[in-house]
């Protein structure tokens, strides 16, 4: 597959895909071809959908996953080939309706205050208070952080998009902090060099780590802390669409989500008859 390999990490870059979309989407093709023990090119419609039924059948993957095995089948073919991709008859599971884990604000307190050092403070009161994605959150640079205009840059979030979030003046003054003592000169949250990112894994670790210190039980993330910021602001009152913004959500179903998790925000909105300076007469 190395001609392949590189006809489609050549299609995947001019296409603008993220490094994290192509390694998967690479990964997809490999693990199809060893399937076969065959190269993906000497195989047709008929071999993907059967090694997509194999995939469901297993019955391990989450729904996102088969959908990304699918797309990457799709691009191969598609894309790279330039041959027809007519797979019929495959339904994915549906999602699972289970709302995402919220903390409330004494959680939140808590799980700060479980960090014994500076950095780890830091990086979680960016996650709380931005409501960025772990990658964005490793990928920030000092330069991002603009102290004058109170905002913080997001390059290259999701979707290949930048957009900007609030700087929260109690996150500045902690940045400060952490700056005069672990002076990062490229990277804002720094790896096992200045040159280098923080690490996706070491994050993680590290927010089950103080999680498990804080009395949180498991299942808190780095994207629970996300989905605590888009919460409290929508209980705060804050609109749906400038969540929408600084969540990087494409779709306003996507941030919908957080007025299901949110019963005290839905109960905060008034219906537009009590709005009305109007009492009903009495009617027989």
């Amino acid at each position: 597959m190395t001609e392949m390999r590189r006809r489609m990490e050549e299609e995947l870059n001019l296409r603008g895909c993220s490094p994290r979309t192509s390694k998967a989407y690479l990964g997809w093709m490999t693990r199809f071809a060893q399937h076969y023990h065959r190269p993906p090119e000497e195989l047709g419609n008929e071999q993907v959908r059967a090694f997509l039924v194999t995939l469901l059948a297993e019955g391990k993957l989450s729904r996102a996953t088969l959908v990304q095995a699918f797309s990457a089948l799709k691009f191969f073919y598609v894309r790279v080939l330039h041959r027809s991709f007519e797979i019929e008859n495959i339904r994915f599971p549906r999602k699972r309706g289970a709302l995402p884990r919220v903390l409330n604000g004494s959680e939140v307190r808590r799980l700060l205050e479980a960090a014994s050092e500076l950095k780890e403070q830091a990086i979680l009161m960016t996650l709380y208070s931005t409501g960025l994605r772990l990658r964005e959150l490793t990928h920030l640079q000092i330069k991002d952080i603009d102290s004058n205009k109170m905002q913080i840059r997001v390059r290259q979030g999701k979707g290949a998009k930048d957009r900007t979030v609030m700087l929260s003046r109690t996150l500045l003054d902690a940045l400060r902090r952490y700056f005069l003592s672990y002076r990062p000169e490229s990277w804002l949250f720094y790896g096992e060099t200045r040159q280098q990112p923080l690490s996706d894994q070491t994050v993680q670790r590290t927010v089950r780590r103080l999680s498990a210190k804080a009395g949180l039980g498991a299942g808190v993330t780095t994207h629970t802390l996300r989905h605590s910021f888009a919460t409290h602001l929508l209980e705060q009152g804050t609109e749906l669409p400038y969540i929408q913004e600084l969540l990087g959500h494409k779709s306003i179903k996507t941030t919908m989500l957080y007025a299901r998790v949110s019963p005290p925000a839905l109960r905060k909105v008034i219906s537009p008859l009590d709005r009305l300076d109007w009492k009903a007469p009495e009617l027989k």
